[in-house]
């Protein structure tokens, strides 16, 4: 079927080092090459690293010690340095090529049964003991608010090193091949007639961190994430009707945590041409109709899916209320978890595992230092289980699963999501739509909203096509469906097997006051749905 594919095989700071911009053109950019390094530039380079390191251990041991001088009953010190670069490419120009760094650290400490937390910039002797001695008051100064005092859940000492595997790291490759990847894919996208605006993106990034803590852990670890994307719009010159196609995923990038092979193997040049074409078909295409039918979504939107509403709802922070910032509480209330509640059908299982090979929720530890683990959250559609931190899962006489992150050193560590995934089922996409007499299959995010419980829920795709007697039909626009979330799962009879299987990443989690972008993974493979809602909204 020549309109499926296998989309890929592959898988605030406060302080800014280095920036550079570049709104120029083309021509230039391409002379831009990273810089060749010899015997001795690679030895100075290594000893320099080292240094860094050293350095970062005895600021974060200085900062520790003296919280723990000054009364603390738990201690913990997080030293963090981020690197990220980022290529924009628009209309077949060069719009923009970044670079920066952020580097600082934090204490979190626990004094008189409550929290307190400080952070700096400024990576020395004296602002160690500065931030130390301000954590401690801040914590004492929470104390005096009546509330339960802060328990956390046990945890042996932790000690090690996790580096993200990969074969080709980013920063290494040329900047002019790179530029010259988004630029070919951008002209695949324009050789289309009709295209009238084109997008290519890449990102990738470097986080260097640091964790100790009063109980005698100390972990480091150094990961590695990387995405792309592009996409093609067409506009219809009388209407002003604008419709956009992408790839591999919408509202940003595909990312995951990888080398620059997890980029190579998107093949974004050879995907130029077809979503050009599609996006200018969409133009001409029918509306999509009204009414109640079987949906089957593909991969990339089951797993937005299963972000909003899988993801987000099974964070005990928020079904606890002590985080509702920015998207919300739950509706997987404490008492739903007594092992007869049913989220999903019995083929709906759900995992959040930090554990998968390349997955952008991937890492060796948290940032409470609890070791990545995978967790069962659905099995069988009953529910069974929460994304929790230390002190919360005491709450629930359960111990972490390693769920906590910041996306700065001057952040606190919240719950964030891993990699939670929807388990591959048993069927080929091809059997899938045989066995399909009326339905609508569709593909790639382009809108949603969804209440601050999780539960009710609207979303719009950006492709769709007609299901006929088990055949694909007519290419439509503008589908969207609507549900409320354990009903919607209660109707998943069928889900594609691990060939089709993909951790898709999201790169823009947002949660938290002030907001923190967090990185995600959600494996997912097509999956379907009956007796959905489709159609919804004025267009």
């Amino acid at each position: 079927m020549p309109w499926l594919y296998n989309p890929c095989l592959a898988l605030d700071t406060l302080t800014t080092n280095h920036v550079q911009y570049y709104p120029t053109t083309t021509n230039i950019l391409l002379q831009l090459t990273t810089t060749q390094s010899g015997k001795g530039a690679h030895s100075s380079l290594s000893t320099t690293h080292n240094r860094k390191k050293q350095h970062m251990r005895d600021l974060a041991n200085r900062a520790l010690n003296i919280a723990q001088q000054l009364g603390a009953s738990y201690v913990d010190v997080r030293v963090m340095e981020r690197t990220t670069e980022s290529i924009d490419v628009k209309n077949g120009r060069v719009g923009g090529i970044s670079s920066g760094t952020s580097s600082g650290f934090n204490v979190r400490v626990i004094v008189d049964g409550a929290w307190g937390f400080a952070s700096s910039a400024n990576m020395d002797d004296a602002e160690a003991e500065r931030v130390a001695r301000q954590a401690i008051q801040i914590a004492r100064a929470s104390a005096l608010v009546a509330g339960e005092p802060v328990i956390l859940s046990p945890l042996p000492a932790q000690h090690g090193f996790y580096r993200t595997p990969m074969q080709k790291d980013p920063f290494t490759i040329p900047l002019n091949q790179k530029v010259q990847l988004l630029l070919d894919a951008d002209a695949a996208m324009r050789s289309v007639q009709g295209v009238a605006l084109t997008n290519s993106n890449m990102e990738y990034a470097r986080e260097h961190k640091l964790f100790v803590s009063s109980e005698g852990s100390e972990v480091e670890q150094e990961l590695y994430d990387v995405g792309a994307a592009i996409d093609a719009s067409a506009v219809d010159p009388a209407s002003s009707e604008i419709q956009t196609r992408s790839y591999p995923n919408s509202f940003g990038r595909q990312a995951g945590t990888s080398g620059y092979e997890f980029i190579e193997a998107m093949n974004l040049v050879d995907h130029g041409a077809r979503i050009g074409e599609e996006a200018v078909k969409l133009l001409a295409a029918p509306q999509c109709p009204s009414g109640v039918t079987t949906v089957i979504l593909d991969g990339p939107q089951t797993a937005l899916q299963v972000h909003e509403s899988c993801g987000h709802p099974i964070e005990l922070d928020r079904v606890l209320g002590m985080e509702a910032g920015f998207v919300g509480k739950s509706f997987l209330t404490t008492d739903k978890l007594n092992g007869h509640y049913r989220y999903g059908s019995e083929v709906v299982n759900l995992t959040a595992d930090a554990t998968i090979t390349g997955g952008l929720g991937t890492f060796g530890w948290d940032d409470e230092g609890v070791p990545a683990q995978r967790t069962p959250i659905v099995t069988n559609g009953i529910f069974s289980g929460y994304l929790m931190s230390r002190d919360t899962a005491p709450m629930l006489g359960l111990a972490s699963n390693g769920c906590v992150r910041a996306d700065s050193w001057n952040r606190l560590p919240m719950i964030r999501m891993t990699n939670v995934s929807l388990e591959p089922g048993t069927w080929t996409l091809d059997d899938l739509i045989a066995d399909t007499d009326d339905g609508i299959y569709m593909s790639i995010n382009k809108s949603w909203s969804i209440d601050d419980r999780r539960l009710n829920f609207q979303f719009g795709v950006e492709l769709a096509y007609e299901i006929k007697h088990g055949k694909p039909g007519r290419m439509l626009k503008n589908a969207t469906y609507t549900g409320i979330t354990p009903q919607f799962w209660g109707s998943c009879d069928a889900i594609c097997n691990r060939d089709e299987w993909i951790v898709w990443g999201t790169p823009n989690c947002g949660k938290g006051e002030p907001m923190q972008t967090m990185r995600t993974g959600h494996g997912a493979a097509p999956a379907r749905f009956r007796n959905v809602q489709v159609g919804v909204g004025r267009w």
